[in-house]
């Protein structure tokens, strides 16, 4: 491992800057920056859904989920870097279909709730999906691999399957949007 911070502050970014992995400097609201930031929110994100009541399964998953998005943020911050790979996605692919075929097929959207955890699911959800957004427009910039677009592609799948899976076992259930919601039809 490299440098250890012995001190958490080091005012090199008070003139708006930041420092990438490879020694450059650029400034803070850089497509890059912004990239591996929502990354970094997406990693927190999953953090509070790990502090919720999870099954076993679901946990494991997550943490790993999470060790693999600390190296795409570094893949990110380290323009050129690779960490994020096939493999990694195919594996995604593999638990969301694990997940997937336990449950009823979709005959309606689904809104964010369930319950708690999966509430907290579809925000993860939500925030991979800017995060890849916000890839697809570096990538128009600079050179991003196409193996972490994908994986993130994949990643929010994999999310919105769990928070279906979290709402059942939570017994609260999906909640199912209602297109004839309107008074008079």
């Amino acid at each position: 491992m490299g440098n250890r911070l012995s001190k958490i502050y080091t005012r090199t970014g008070d003139d708006g800057s930041t420092g990438l992995g490879d020694g450059s400097r650029v400034d803070k609201d850089c497509a890059r920056v912004d990239a591996y930031g929502t990354v970094d929110e997406l990693n927190s994100l999953l953090g509070v859904v790990l502090a919720c009541n999870l099954p076993e399964p679901v946990r494991t998953l997550l943490v790993g989920v999470q060790h693999q998005l600390f190296d795409l943020g570094g893949e990110l911050c380290i323009p050129g870097h690779a960490a994020i790979h096939d493999a990694d996605t195919e594996h995604l692919e593999q638990r969301l279909d694990a997940f997937n075929a336990d449950l009823p097929a979709l005959k309606d959207f689904i809104l964010p709730g369930g319950g708690m955890a999966a509430a907290q699911c579809h925000v993860a959800r939500t925030v991979c999906r800017r995060a890849e957004r916000l890839l697809v427009s570096l990538a128009r910039l600079e050179p991003v691999r196409p193996q972490a677009i994908r994986f993130l592609n994949r990643l929010s799948d994999l999310l919105f399957v769990i928070a279906r899976v979290l709402a059942r076992d939570s017994g609260a259930g999906e909640v199912l949007w209602q297109h004839d919601r309107r008074p008079g039809r």
